[in-house]
């Protein structure tokens, strides 16, 4: 399982598809519906993602990482410098909002970047939305450092962001968008943090391993995300374990009274599998 998040994996997988009907297919669906409180984070009913061009290409893997599927993200990219911390992700003044909740998992999504310093004059989340019109973040060396809240790729997502392409990340970060499913965590092979600028259109090709500038008609390689993207993919950890067999069902204690209970008997139960 560790190699699930290694940010140096060389699979490349996947086959993400979000519709111009605003459905995501990543995550927030699967989590919402078997996924413990935790990390259960649900699809708001207004999500921005009619702006991204997607498609579904081939079913997703059933029972194993092996599949090699397809995605395409394309929209609006916001990018950012070196050194973005988790505060400046989302300030810690915001981590009692409970992503379990619509409600507060929206909210959390309209807070996302707001740590940003003055210094950035457009802002990833304009003043009186709750989403983003940016599909995808570009960043620099070391995104995600400080803190271990998971709420930072939580508050991405819950924005509408459907993947960070950085130089490279605060491993913590890295292991904490595979395991919400929230975000994908690309690298690049160059700075694209100074090569692309806010508001330049992009596509984003998983398969390929590359990212494409319509703006500047450029084209940049992507390293593979490897053996995380089916992680992804299935939702977050919890849901490929149970997706591929690795932990049963929670069929059985589906009734039992605390809501504490789904989330510890998956943790047991991965525990279990991977010592």
């Amino acid at each position: 399982m560790a190699s699930l998040f290694s940010a140096t994996a060389t699979v490349i997988p996947r086959n993400l598809a979000v519709s111009s009907s605003g459905k995501r297919f990543v995550g927030h669906s699967l989590l919402s519906s078997s996924s413990p409180p935790f990390l259960s984070f649900p699809t708001p009913k207004s999500n921005p993602r009619n702006r991204l061009t997607v498609s579904l290409q081939s079913p997703r893997a059933q029972s194993s990482a092996s599949s090699s599927p397809s995605a395409t993200f394309h929209g609006l990219c916001y990018v950012v410098g070196d050194n973005i911390d988790t505060d400046q992700i989302i300030p810690a003044e915001y981590l009692t909002l409970v992503p379990s909740k619509p409600d507060e998992y929206e909210k959390l999504g309209s807070y996302a970047l707001v740590g940003l310093p003055a210094s950035y004059a457009t802002r990833f989340i304009e003043p009186g939305e709750t989403k983003t019109k940016y599909a995808i973040v570009i960043g620099g060396a070391n995104f995600g450092c400080g803190s271990s809240r998971e709420h930072a790729p939580v508050a991405l997502g819950a924005s509408g962001a459907a993947a960070v392409v950085a130089e490279s990340y605060a491993r913590i970060f890295f292991r904490n968008s595979v395991a919400t499913g929230e975000v994908y965590p690309l690298e690049s092979e160059t700075r694209l943090c100074e090569e692309c600028r806010t508001g330049d259109v992009v596509t984003i090709e998983l398969g390929e391993s590359r990212l494409i500038n319509h703006t500047t008609g450029k084209e940049y390689r992507l390293k593979p995300i490897g053996d995380a993207g089916p992680v992804i993919e299935a939702g977050g950890i919890f849901a490929y374990a149970r997706k591929s067999g690795m932990i049963p069902s929670r069929w059985g204690i589906a009734f039992l009274p605390s809501p504490l209970v789904p989330y510890i008997y998956d943790r047991v139960a991965l525990c279990r599998l991977i010592t």
